[in-house]
């Protein structure tokens, strides 16, 4: 049998603000375990929550940058559960009146194909604490866990996708996208690793052209594209495996450990009233004025398909190089410093290869690269200039990330200046020549079709003596010239 798998997302992004949604505490990351929780948080008697209008602000300029309804009045309820990070039992949130309605994210896959995913809506909400599980909390051999309260209230948005995602690479382009967005609009640093971003995939399948969605499985939490994808592809097989087998999928909640790449259950998948909602009695219903919301349309920066169109008029990029440059604010204004003052193909090449690579191998992000824009903008000029070649180019790339200074200093300080000097490059040429006289007699009495092969003897010679330096464009000239004058 052939089957359909059927996938929702709904994301947890994390609001860039400096206070908590109902509090003033700090939302900065890395701070001491519960160094960052007040009483507000907790919820501890005498105390009332206050919005933070700035977490309002952000939900609505997301809203606007899918296209979405915009409610004109919103309201908090209260989402009851206990669990060890909750010691309010309750949470604030949305479920009647979320402030963002229907919209939708537009997607572009690897093949060129275009899919419009719909939003079903996106909701505030405050975050709960967290559990820490780490062997630090081990005591006489016996497991314990630490709560750190830091996380309970800050401010985050959740967009709930509907089920219109059917294979994994679809819902890490929606995953992606929505970084683009968030990250681009500022309301989100995007950073992953610090729970910035957390996914929450709904999983099911059904047999391939059936209008009945199967039984769907929730996996948590997740906190990178690649598991994102790695955990969809598992979760696919088990489900087609166990229906196959004569089994049935249970709708349950599952987490997924891309270290060791396996899911378990963690718990039976929960209903909406097995939360039992009520409107917040502490929060009043929250009305936007037209005016409001315009003025907030109004501020929106350059989104992520304007910033590509643009790369591509204005920078002559590939659709593929705008895309990739494109999506992430950082990186796009790490290119845009860099090609404003070098040239912007070389500059997307260094940042799409070199740098990215290096980024990669040491879990760095580009806000953390240790070369800066403007000095890869520095090390392409020298290149574009002919001051150094290709090959130098990566030992300055080398000296620029362990800290060396720019690329003018490295050049300088390493004697890295290709020698472009026709009457040296002559020089050279003449003395590999008068020095190599049976590989000259081999050339000589070659066909034309084996000359080129043989080149590379007498170039790798050249640049041997000029210490890699030599201009290999001049050298490859000259040697030709000086070669065939002896046929």
């Amino acid at each position: 049998m052939q089957w359909e798998t059927v996938i929702g997302l709904e994301v947890h992004v994390q609001l860039a603000t400096q206070s908590k949604i109902f509090s003033g505490a700090s939302t900065a990351f890395g701070a001491e375990p519960n160094t960052q929780a007040c009483a507000i948080d907790l919820a501890m008697p005498g105390t009332l929550p206050v919005p933070n209008e700035q977490a309002f602000r952000d939900a609505i300029m997301f809203g606007l940058a899918i296209d979405a309804d915009i409610a004109r009045t919103s309201m908090f309820e209260r989402k009851n559960y206990f669990y060890p990070d909750l010691p309010k039992a309750y949470q604030t949130t949305q479920l009647e009146k979320p402030i963002v309605g229907r919209g939708h994210v537009d997607i572009e896959l690897a093949d060129g194909s275009k899919k419009s995913i719909r939003i079903h809506h996106a909701h505030l909400e405050e975050d709960a604490g967290k559990s820490l599980h780490e062997g630090s909390f081990e005591i006489h051999g016996h497991g314990m866990t630490g709560i750190d309260l830091n996380r309970a209230g800050t401010p985050l948005i959740e967009i709930v996708s509907e089920p219109d995602m059917r294979n994994a690479e679809e819902a890490v382009a929606f995953a992606r996208k929505l970084h683009s967005i968030v990250t681009s609009l500022g309301i989100c640093d995007g950073n992953m690793s610090q729970g910035s971003m957390r996914f929450d995939v709904n999983i099911s399948v059904r047999p391939k052209g059936s209008d009945t969605f199967g039984t769907r499985t929730e996996t948590k939490n997740l906190n990178s594209f690649k598991f994102m994808e790695d955990a969809i592809a598992l979760e696919v097989e088990r489900q087609i495996d166990l229906i196959e087998d004569g089994g049935k999928v249970i709708q349950e909640t599952r987490l997924y450990n891309g270290d060791t790449k396996q899911a378990r259950a963690m718990r039976s998948k929960e209903e909406a009233n097995d939360y039992r909602y009520f409107p917040c009695p502490d929060l009043l219903p929250i009305v936007f004025e037209d005016d409001y919301i315009e003025q907030i349309r109004q501020s929106l920066p350059e989104l992520p398909d304007a910033r590509r169109d643009r790369f591509i008029e204005q920078f002559g990029l590939s659709r593929y190089d705008a895309n990739s440059l494109s999506g992430d604010a950082a990186v796009a204004q790490f290119f845009e410093t860099a090609a404003a003052g070098s040239d912007a193909k070389l500059a997307a090449n260094w940042i799409m290869g070199e740098l990215s690579a290096r980024l990669n191998a040491e879990d760095r992000v580009i806000q953390d690269s240790p070369v800066s824009a403007d000095q890869l903008a520095g090390m392409i000029a020298r290149l574009k200039d002919g001051t150094i070649s290709s090959k130098m180019a990566k030992q300055v790339f080398d000296a620029m990330w362990n800290g060396e200074g720019d690329a003018d200093g490295i050049i300088e300080a390493r004697g890295l200046k290709q020698v472009s000097d026709s009457g040296a490059i002559e020089a050279l040429v003449d003395d590999v020549i008068a020095n190599s006289p049976q590989q000259v007699d081999n050339y000589r009495n070659a066909d034309d079709t084996k000359r080129p092969k043989m080149l590379g003897y007498f170039v790798g010679q050249i640049m041997k003596a000029s210490k890699g330096q030599a201009n290999p464009q001049q050298v490859n000239d000259v040697l030709l010239e000086k070669l065939n004058a002896l046929l």
